[in-house]
């Protein structure tokens, strides 16, 4: 008769060190000659090193050079998250559920070509060849902070347009008040989404949502690079979303279509667990995940090699004033 035996680990997901930065460090310990009693040695930030060593792995796609203006309104006096880091340590489930596999696995995934629909409430519905309208726009480099629900961050240079002139081109109906994507589902490409195992139990494809008014404000990005180049496989390729006041679940990763709808569209993470992860998911820290506090966050690829300091987190990630006016009269606890 088989036993069940429930194991409670010691430590949360968001206290572990990231597994990148870890097989750095054993490398570059080792290397120098020097055992694991040599944890306790200080070194200094190692940014080229992180870039060097996890660039190799974590750069699948992606680096093609981009051209694009920077805009002064999005460059914040912040310190960028290092390359190697931002690309080998992310959430990707259609390749699977540790933070390694996205820059493990999707290097199968091919991006040219590739198609985008818009369709739905809009007076004209688009299929757009997403490599040939890149051709076409004007893109920007954006600094935004990047939350996760796990209580980690990062700051990333994203390159793209923003969500609405796109919106505005297929021109939404005065139904349209809400707009869902979904994301590429190929499962033979795709390892998480041939195996609930392999994809956490998601029901594939991912989806997601936002009302029009958040589709529409000028922070919303629809992101088509990173550090300069187009988007490696394993953060989105070759289109993605970026919504830098919300948990970075919201930020859908490979969309193949977007749909204006009138009514609230069902998202991914909501459907799984509807007590953890709600529709809005604004970065708030007065509500908590049922698993762990969300009051305070972890910079990765801050402080070298070691990690930073947990810092408080900040209300809408730090874009409150641009923000806060949309869920003016709202109870943003029970609206999380």
């Amino acid at each position: 008769m088989p036993v069940n035996i429930r194991y409670t680990p010691a430590l949360k997901e968001h206290q572990v060190t990231p597994e990148p930065v870890y097989r750095q460090r054993r490398q570059l310990l080792q290397g120098l000659g020097l055992g694991l009693g040599a944890a306790a040695l200080s070194l200094p930030a190692g940014a080229s090193v992180l870039s060097g060593l996890l660039g190799k792995e974590g750069n699948t796609g992606g680096g093609q050079p981009l051209t694009y203006e920077r805009p002064e309104a999005y460059r914040p006096d912040l310190p960028r998250t290092d390359e190697g880091v931002a690309t080998s340590y992310n959430n990707f489930y259609e390749f699977g559920t540790a933070k390694s596999d996205p820059a493990r696995y999707a290097g199968e995934m091919k991006t040219r070509p590739w198609t985008l629909r818009i369709e739905g409430e809009v007076d004209r519905p688009q299929t757009l060849d997403v490599w040939s309208w890149m051709e076409t726009q004007r893109l920007e480099e954006r600094i935004y902070r990047h939350r996760c629900v796990e209580a980690w961050s990062m700051v990333i240079p994203w390159l793209g347009v923003p969500l609405a002139a796109l919106l505005k081109a297929a021109g939404p109906t005065s139904r349209a008040k809400y707009v869902a994507f979904e994301t590429l589902h190929n499962p033979a490409v795709m390892r998480g989404q041939s195996s609930p195992y392999l994809g956490g139990g998601i029901d594939f494809p991912y989806v997601e949502g936002l009302r029009i008014d958040e589709a529409m404000h000028p922070l919303t990005l629809l992101a088509v690079g990173m550090y300069g180049k187009t988007l490696p496989n394993q953060n989105g390729a070759p289109v993605r979303l970026v919504v830098p006041w919300k948990y970075g679940f919201k930020g859908i990763k490979s969309i193949v279509r977007i749909r204006l709808t009138e009514e609230q569209p069902p998202t991914t993470w909501n459907l799984l667990a509807a007590h953890e992860y709600g529709f809005y998911a604004n970065v708030n820290p007065t509500v908590d995940h049922p698993r762990w506090s969300q009051a305070s966050e972890r910079f990765i690829g801050a402080g070298g090699l070691f990690g930073s300091e947990r810092q408080p987190t900040l209300m809408f990630n730090g874009y409150g004033e641009e923000v806060a006016s949309l869920y003016q009269g709202m109870d943003l606890r029970k609206f999380y």
